[in-house]
């Protein structure tokens, strides 16, 4: 009797791990190329470039008044220890400038910086609140709404956004006296006519960018809402905001930096109240101070800070905002 004896199966060979070293190599060699050490080169060249007046009026601010004239800015790199707090001391504090000629109003007082600081915050907010939830509502109603002669009013909205502001501030003044003749209260030179203005002016601009986003939300949302029993204004908060915030918060960031920034319409409606908005304070000082940089360069800085803030804050909305509407 034959036993048959069991042949062992060898086991497969145990896999080399392929060499990375000139993959490595590869890569590290494509990050240096040539081609892309010139393109960074010119990019951040004309980064430099762009940031250069921002960067002036930095070191300005932080220079003594009195070196202005003697020197450039630029000096500040070789002799650091000229920098100093002087000036947001004057501009905030106040004192008795001998470049100024005498003090700068100090606190909240009329024509001080933190005066015009307030009076901008009151301008921006509520033009950017009110403009933000106008928008959204109109765009709501323009997308889910269910009434005739909807695609005409947004043709006409978007007709409205080619209307040059310019032409528009002797009208609304006009319009403004004509309401204060009627009613009594006249808008023109309160902070109140500033912020219509600013709404009326960006509406249109508003309504366009959230009916983009809004298109780009499924219609079978808001009907289930409705055949459960959901009303307008609850589908408008609960399903169709949140899913906007992006859209929503893209519209604040742009409405708030024009607000900010804007000179014409507080120059026209508030020039000659004591309580001006921070463009205007700037302005007023460059006229009549126009050899003292000093103080210009100081509160634009200060300007600066505000939108900045805004803008960091809400910078992870800002791209998929922008992009609201674009890919459906």
């Amino acid at each position: 009797m034959t036993t048959a004896t069991a042949t062992p199966i060898a086991s497969p060979a145990p896999a080399i791990p392929p060499d990375p070293g000139p993959k490595r190599t590869r890569s590290w060699i494509s990050r240096f190329r040539p081609s892309r050490i010139v393109v960074n080169v010119v990019l951040g060249a004309i980064a430099l470039f762009w940031l250069m007046p921002s960067l002036s009026m930095l070191i300005i601010s932080f220079r003594p008044a009195g070196l202005f004239e003697i020197s450039g800015w630029w000096k500040a790199f070789t002799t650091p220890s000229q920098l100093t707090l002087q000036n947001y001391k004057e501009l905030f504090v106040g004192g008795n400038s001998t470049v100024l000629g005498g003090g700068v109003p100090s606190g909240l007082a009329p024509g001080s910086v933190l005066d015009s600081l307030r009076t901008s915050l009151e301008i921006s907010i509520p033009a950017t609140i009110l403009v933000t939830l106008i928008a959204s509502l109109t765009a709501y109603s323009l997308v889910f709404g269910r009434w005739r002669g909807r695609n005409i009013v947004f043709l006409t909205i978007v007709g409205l956004m080619v209307v040059p502001l310019q032409v528009a501030l002797i009208p609304v003044a006009s319009l403004y006296k004509d309401l204060g003749s009627a009613i009594g209260w006249n808008p023109f030179g309160t902070v109140s006519g500033v912020v219509m203005f600013h709404v009326a002016f960006g509406l249109p601009f508003g309504i366009f960018l959230m009916r983009n986003f809004f298109t780009g939300i499924p219609t079978a949302l808001i009907e289930a809402g409705r055949i459960d029993g959901a009303g307008e204004w609850t589908l408008f908060r609960r399903v169709v905001i949140p899913l906007a915030v992006a859209a929503a918060a893209s519209l604040a960031i742009f409405q708030f930096i024009w607000v900010w920034n804007d000179l014409l319409v507080a120059l026209v409606f508030l020039g000659g109240s004591p309580h001006v908005p921070l463009t205007l304070f700037l302005y007023n000082q460059e006229r009549t101070l126009a050899a003292n940089f000093w103080i210009i360069s100081t509160g634009s800085m200060v300007s600066i800070i505000v939108p900045l803030i805004v803008f960091l804050s809400f910078q992870r909305y800002f791209v998929r905002g922008m992009l609201a509407g674009a890919v459906k």
